[in-house]
């Protein structure tokens, strides 16, 4: 089981209940493929450094799950047909970082 980290933007014109929908859509992927859930984050409406299918904002949500590596391309082909996600990133987190996103995560609890 190798841990990953996934940010996608989602398109800006969705409904509060298509971008639920959505990113549900997603998690529900990857239990269903043997993956568990570390943490979720919505990072909410944020603006775009460039414009993407002529759009400048977008939704950002974050993923960190542990799964095995089997798992990733299906997951990913999902991103690709569907046309809600304007773009993805997933990466595979090494000791460093899988420390720091917990050091990171703290830090939010804390705050909360």
């Amino acid at each position: 089981m190798n841990h990953y980290e996934t940010v996608f933007i989602l398109n800006p014109v969705l409904s509060e209940t298509q971008i639920e929908e959505t990113v549900k859509k997603f998690e529900d992927f990857l239990v269903k493929h043997g993956a568990k859930m570390v943490s979720k984050e919505d990072w909410g409406l944020k603006k775009l450094a460039y414009p993407i299918q002529h759009k400048k904002s977008g939704f950002y949500h974050l993923f960190e799950f542990t799964a095995p590596g089997e798992a990733i391309n299906p997951y990913e082909v999902e991103f690709r047909r569907d046309e809600r996600i304007m773009r993805f990133l997933t990466v595979k987190l090494d000791k460093h970082a899988i420390a720091w996103a917990e050091k990171r995560r703290n830090k939010l609890k804390a705050n909360a």
